[in-house]
C-alpha cells in the first residue's frame, strides 16, 4: 500500500493549476475553479496529482479513468487497483492499494470541543474519550478511524457515525467486518485507513510526503 501527502502553500497555487488543471477532466476542472478560497481549491487539486502521481510511480498506470459507484464513491475504471483520497485545513493524503481502502486526516485543533460531537459517538465511545488522558487526540483518533471505515464501506453519509462500534481496531456493519490501522504523518494529524480487506494488518506501508517544489 502506498499513502502519499503533501501540504498546500499558496506560493506554488498559481503554478499548480497552470501546469496541471487542463490534464484532468471538464467535470473536475469546473470543479476546482468554482471553490472561492484558494486552500480548497489547491487541495482538491492535489488529491488528483497524488493519486496520478501514485498510480505512474508505483503502479505503472496512466490515464486512468475515475467512476463512480451509485453511492458515489470514486474508484477506477477497469483496474484492479483502489485509492481513496482526504485532506484537512493543510494537508491532503492519498491511499492507493490492491484492495479496497479508506482513508481519513484530520489536523488537530487544541480548541475543538468533543461534547459538541456526543451525539455522533455510542455510549462506550464518548465515555473512552472523556476519560482519556489527551481528549483532543483521543476524540481525532475515533474520528478518524469511523470516517475511514465509513470510506471504505462506500455508504457515505447513509452510515450514522454512531451506528456502529470500534473495539480492537475492527467493527461491524451489515455483517461485514473492517479492520482499520493508524497512519502517522506527523505530531500535528490523526490519519486513520481501513478495509474489509484483512491483509490491511499485515501489509506494509510505504508513506512518501511529496514536496511541491519538485512537482
Amino acid at each position: 500500500m502506498k499513502i502519499l501527502y503533501a501540504q498546500i502553500d499558496e506560493e506554488r497555487h498559481s503554478y499548480l493549476l497552470e501546469k496541471y488543471l487542463h490534464t484532468f477532466p471538464e467535470d473536475f476542472v469546473s470543479k476546482v475553479q468554482k471553490f472561492r478560497r484558494w486552500q480548497d481549491a489547491q487541495l482538491s487539486l492535489l488529491g488528483r496529482v497524488l493519486l496520478d502521481s501514485g498510480l505512474k510511480s508505483y503502479f505503472n498506470i496512466t490515464n486512468s479513468k475515475i467512476i463512480y459507484n451509485p453511492k458515489g464513491k470514486p474508484f477506477l475504471h477497469n483496474q484492479d487497483v483502489f485509492f481513496n483520497i482526504s485532506h484537512t485545513s493543510d494537508l491532503v493524503v492519498c491511499s492507493i492499494a490492491n484492495f479496497p481502502v479508506g482513508i481519513d486526516v484530520e489536523k488537530l485543533d487544541s480548541k475543538f470541543e468533543y461534547n459538541d460531537f456526543k451525539y455522533q459517538m455510542t455510549k462506550n465511545e464518548y465515555e473512552i474519550i472523556k476519560n482519556s488522558t489527551n481528549t483532543v487526540e483521543s476524540f481525532y483518533s475515533y474520528w478518524t478511524e469511523k470516517e475511514a471505515v465509513i470510506k471504505a464501506h462506500g455508504n457515505g453519509l447513509q452510515i450514522p457515525l454512531n451506528s456502529f462500534e470500534l473495539k480492537n481496531q475492527e467493527c461491524l456493519i451489515d455483517e461485514e467486518t473492517f479492520y482499520v490501522k493508524n497512519v502517522f504523518i506527523n505530531e500535528k494529524y490523526k490519519c486513520n485507513i481501513a478495509s474489509n480487506n484483512f491483509d490491511i494488518n499485515n501489509h506494509h506501508i510505504h508513506i512518501e510526503q511529496i514536496n511541491l517544489n519538485i512537482l
